[in-house]
């Protein structure tokens, strides 16, 4: 990767989890992987989808990671924005300063 990298987080509801991952699986040309752990969304903007989650008071969340090249990650918010129009994906790029495997 010789332009600098992003780390691309989407903050994914629990009920497009599957869908999601599908998409960036399929997404081979622009990322090698990608990292997902649960997590939970809270505040007024987070749409508490079950009566479980009205109860928890928060939604159910996968937490998604990857880093890839920043115009990269501007192509693939572009295919995502498409895929997944209306369904208020959050996301957010940092700048990663160093990138690599221990081996």
């Amino acid at each position: 990767m010789t332009e600098q990298p992003v780390c691309l987080t989407l903050i994914v509801p629990r009920q497009l989890r599957d869908e999601v991952f599908d998409y960036l699986a399929e997404r081979a040309d622009l990322i090698s992987g990608f990292s997902a752990s649960a997590g939970t969304g809270h505040g007024a903007d987070v749409r508490l989808h079950t009566a479980a989650e009205r109860v928890k008071g928060h939604a159910d969340q996968a937490i998604v990671q990857v880093i890839l090249a920043g115009s990269d990650a501007g192509r693939l918010l572009e295919g995502l924005r498409v895929s997944f129009a209306g369904t208020r994906l959050v996301y957010w790029t940092t700048p990663v300063t160093e990138f690599g495997r221990i081996d």
